[in-house]
């Protein structure tokens, strides 16, 4: 199923970031991806920033092997069982990861203006140096990174069609990320991001 034609290392100060540009064949991204789009029970939830609520900018569902819930914004989900796709991905992102992934955010993007602010996958359920292992299926859309401390260091990673983007260590503590919105035409994104909740 997987690739690993290609890895590249993000020379970023203070984070250790890994970038697959075809961790999935072709054929394997596009059958998960009209897959999961059809049979995940995707929802929208109200989101808090800021001490303002509004819709999330996009479709959510959490999935899990411990029934821990995940917090962030004002949500709490409860995860359901993974799926048996959900489980090969998972597999093969845990050969590459070298850890087992208890948990697992999707997202759904339906086009650009879909987005997710500026944030850090630091919550105190997903430990000290968490590792957050990020697979994007569908349009391409740009990750944008951004130095906490100086902001001026940024960076921007183009997440193509079954790519793996895999994050560890300190990045957490000193790097913010993003999906920014988009005006151009684009089209639906799947992205899954493997977690650990302790």
């Amino acid at each position: 199923m997987a690739l690993f034609s290609e890895k590249i290392n993000l020379e970023l100060p203070d984070s250790d970031i890994a970038y697959y540009p075809n961790f999935l064949k072709e054929e394997d991204a596009c059958s998960y991806f009209n897959v999961l789009r059809d049979v995940i029970p995707w929802q929208q939830d109200d989101i808090t920033i800021f001490g303002k609520t509004y819709p999330q900018p996009r479709l959510t569902v959490l999935y899990g092997n411990n029934g821990k819930t995940y917090s962030y914004s004002n949500i709490t989900m409860t995860p359901l069982e993974f799926t048996p796709e959900l489980l090969k991905i998972k597999s093969e992102i845990e050969k590459e990861a070298g850890v087992e992934f208890s948990t697992c955010l999707l997202n759904y993007y339906r086009d650009g203006k879909d987005s997710n602010g500026w944030h850090s996958d630091d919550e105190k359920e997903l430990g000290q140096n968490p590792v957050i292992a990020s697979l994007s299926l569908g349009a391409e859309r740009f990750f944008h990174l951004r130095h906490k401390q100086d902001k001026a260091i940024k960076h921007k990673v183009l997440l193509e069609h079954g790519s793996l983007l895999l994050m560890q260590g300190q990045t957490q503590h000193h790097w913010h990320h993003q999906i920014a919105k988009t005006a151009r035409k684009i089209g639906e994104r799947i992205n899954l991001t493997f977690r650990i909740i302790k």
